[in-house]
């Protein structure tokens, strides 16, 4: 596994990070920086608003914030069709649309 002090180790493939022991799905690491922030930006918003949700007991808004966590997640190439998979022009239209969504909901 490779891996830095920021970053957690990836497995020697590049697709996989691990966090105590589990592997998650690498961010796409085509996404550009800018809206790679961005999308992490909205990511960490939308946990934000499904916590809120939940305090609150309200399962209408917790919907929503779980929906924009999952299209975060799929821009970012953590979740749906796996990057690696996927044409260069196909990862580039799944970061843009996931961000213009995103930005539309903000």
């Amino acid at each position: 596994m490779t891996g830095d002090a920021r970053q957690p180790p990836r497995t020697p493939d590049g697709r996989y990070i691990v966090v105590n022991g589990r592997r998650w799905r690498a961010t796409d690491p085509r996404v550009p920086e800018e809206a790679g922030a961005r999308l992490r930006s909205h990511l960490m918003a939308a946990r934000r608003a499904v916590a809120a949700a939940h305090r609150a007991e309200d399962p209408e808004a917790e919907r929503a914030a779980r929906a924009r966590v999952q299209t975060a997640k799929v821009a970012l190439g953590e979740r749906g069709t796996p990057w690696w998979e996927q044409s260069e022009a196909e990862r580039r239209a799944r970061w843009e649309e996931g961000l213009a969504a995103l930005d539309a909901q903000s």
